[in-house]
């Protein structure tokens, strides 16, 4: 159908011409002496036509082998990129694959086709360093680094990523602050700080990243907690010679991280080392009375500064008791708060409760503290001997692992004193 059209279109023109040029009678003459030619009007419009048609052919095949050199670099240089591409992309498949060896000659392939591309010599980089060649790593790196501002990004973070992997934290730590510097602060960059700020004891920092990465959505609620949890307790070890500082920081966490009971029970111990135990009081007794934790209730033992605010808090949990008359951790707790209060029959009572529903290590040291207290050397040294028995065994005694190394080691130096 199209071939009709255009068949039926040259008749449809041919025709058009003739009856334009049919009635034409006109001519041309041409003087150039001593010649003289005269030509009809209608050959002179043809040759004129045909002429230029000519005339424009040729000087498109002339420009055209002119430009023939450069169409073949660029085809040339088309097909090195191709090239490179490829080679780029099997490189970063087999990186991934794990196939290091082969991701290395790839990337050393689309390097060289690619006149120096920077990704393919940061893919060489993180192939040689899987292969543990730190030769290899640090020319490849060098490589990364002729590139300049354009890829030092990049460059920085996959250096601060495989320092962290080999445990090179300080030189990680040197490269995102560069990056800092320059106002970087993608998620990315906040989750390396993280690992290293945890990895150097940074736990101020540890905690403000986390944060910010919660704050970014980068982190949930329940993935922040146990950072956040580590960061301030460890901080807190850290002040724990200093009560003033140590108390300013504990009125400095906000209340929403003070809900984790598990940060509660770990910095207990740590407050009450430092004569600041009644700082947690009320955010103890508030997280019991919202729902019961045995291993909570048995860190109130450390909120009692003195024998006032151990009478204090032996009111308070004797009316807990009521509600949970066998609870091995309150119990405990309880014992305690009356040995602080020089309560000694009530304190060895509710150990040796304690003791009875929940044999622990700390239970024993403790009712061994008191009896020596109260010039009882011997039945001392069987709860003593108990204790040891159960370090040696490897037993925990129905102890929080969450408390029990904290309380143990207090009650140890009680012990020892």
């Amino acid at each position: 159908m199209r071939a009709l059209i255009w068949l039926i279109g040259i008749f449809a023109i041919a025709v058009g011409i003739a009856m334009i040029a049919g009635p034409n009678d006109g001519y041309v003459l041409v003087a150039l002496p001593p010649w003289r030619a005269q030509l009809s009007l209608n050959l002179l419009i043809v040759l004129l036509i045909g002429g230029f048609a000519l005339g424009y052919l040729l000087l498109r095949l002339a420009s055209r082998t002119l430009a023939l050199p450069g169409q073949v670099a660029r085809w040339r240089g088309r097909r090195r990129r191709e090239k490179a591409d490829r080679a780029l992309h099997g490189a970063v498949n087999a990186l991934f694959e794990g196939r290091y060896s082969q991701a290395l000659k790839s990337a050393s392939s689309a390097y060289a086709a690619a006149d120096g591309s920077s990704m393919a010599a940061l893919v060489a980089a993180r192939a040689a360093h899987a292969l543990h060649d730190d030769g290899r790593y640090r020319e490849w790196l060098g490589h990364a680094a002729e590139h300049g501002k354009d890829t030092e990004v990049a460059r920085l973070m996959t250096e601060a990523e495989l320092a962290i992997e080999r445990r090179s934290f300080e030189e990680a730590a040197a490269r995102l602050e560069t990056l800092r510097q320059a106002g970087h602060r993608h998620i990315a960059l906040l989750r390396l700080e993280s690992r290293v700020a945890s990895a150097l004891g940074r736990w101020e920092e540890l905690v403000r990243i986390t944060r910010q990465l919660r704050k970014h959505k980068a982190l949930t609620d329940e993935q922040a907690a146990p950072r956040l949890r580590r960061g301030h307790v460890e901080r807190m070890k850290e002040l724990a010679a200093d009560p003033a500082a140590l108390a300013a920081y504990w009125r400095e966490i906000p209340a929403a991280e003070l809900q984790d009971r598990g940060l509660i029970e770990r910095v207990l111990p740590v407050l009450a080392a430092a004569g600041q135990g009644a700082l947690a009081r009320r955010q103890v007794e508030r997280l019991l009375d919202d729902g019961w934790d045995s291993a909570l209730a048995r860190g109130y033992a450390f909120c009692a500064d003195g024998e006032g605010d151990a009478r204090a808090c032996l009111q308070k949990a004797e009316g807990w008791l009521q509600r949970q008359p066998e609870d091995a951790g309150l119990l405990f707790a309880l014992g305690r708060l009356c040995i602080g209060a020089q309560l000694w029959g009530k304190a060895q009572s509710y150990l040796e409760a304690s003791l009875h529903l929940a044999p622990a290590i700390d239970t024993h040291l403790a009712l061994a503290h008191l009896l020596e207290q109260v010039e009882r050397p011997q039945e001392a040294q069987q709860h003593y001997r108990a204790a040891a028995e159960k370090v040696s065994g490897g037993v925990s005694g129905g102890v929080s692992g969450r408390i029990s190394g904290g309380s143990s080691g207090r009650l140890l130096g009680d012990a020892a004193a």
